[in-house]
């Protein structure tokens, strides 16, 4: 089946966009989108860590238990414009996991030569044999990555966006894969609430870019409408 092409260009604002009209726009990249969008992260982090706070230390005794090693996990990713960040998560992994295998994999699956179809395997290796016990409930229910709306307080996030890559995958992209580091990396996305273990990696890197170029605030509030039932049921799980 032929590839089809992503289109890599946003269409430019016409003459009104100088004037009121564009920095009143919702649309992606103007002034009012960016603040109203920073607001939304801001009120939503703040009273989800609220909520989320009290099963910290449960989870916290759960991976200490498990296996030994720190609670919390830094792991570098690249963000938005290719700068790098600290991606916050609790520890899934055994302590200090060697990270070639995975990095094998990635060069493989960007390369097209992985067996593999499922979205969810551009970052995870099914039956990784460094994931724990209790790392794999976390990975299952997602509370692994309730720590990163610490990287959305700080800015380096946003609640909806394409999802941040690890730099030795970025390096594999294509010029038009490029296009995902325009935004703002967020928590959730249009391909994790489109089917997120049924797509394939190549659906998944289209559905990023679709948001970057189409993103609006309505957008952003309906993905992550759809992504609380998606944790809720853990469907489509990855």
């Amino acid at each position: 089946m032929p590839r089809t092409e992503v289109p890599l260009t946003v269409e430019r604002p016409s003459s009104w966009a100088k004037g009121w009209g564009y920095r009143l726009s919702l649309r992606g990249g103007t002034p009012l989108y960016d603040i109203l969008k920073r607001v939304l992260d801001v009120l939503v982090s703040v009273v989800a860590l609220i909520l989320f706070l009290p099963l910290f230390p449960f989870i916290a005794l759960a991976i200490v238990l498990d296996s030994p090693g720190p609670v919390f996990f830094c792991q570098e990713r690249i963000g938005k414009g290719g700068r790098p960040f600290c991606v916050y998560k609790f520890r899934s992994m055994v302590a200090n996991a060697d990270p070639t295998l995975h990095r094998q994999y990635v060069r493989r699956l960007m390369a097209g030569s992985s067996s593999s179809s499922r979205a969810d395997t551009l970052f995870k290796i099914d039956k990784d044999p460094r994931i724990t016990r209790v790392g794999s409930v976390l990975r299952k229910t997602s509370l692994d990555e309730l720590p990163q709306l610490i990287n959305v307080l700080k800015g380096e996030m946003t609640l909806v966006g394409p999802r941040p890559d690890l730099p030795y995958s970025v390096r594999e992209y294509e010029p038009w894969q490029r296009r995902r580091l325009d935004a703002l990396p967020g928590l959730t996305g249009l391909w994790q609430v489109s089917g997120r273990s049924r797509l394939s990696p190549r659906e998944m890197m289209e559905l990023d870019v679709r948001y970057v170029n189409e993103r609006t605030l309505w957008l952003d509030i309906a993905i992550l409408l759809k992504t609380i039932p998606c944790i809720l049921w853990m469907r489509d799980s990855c």
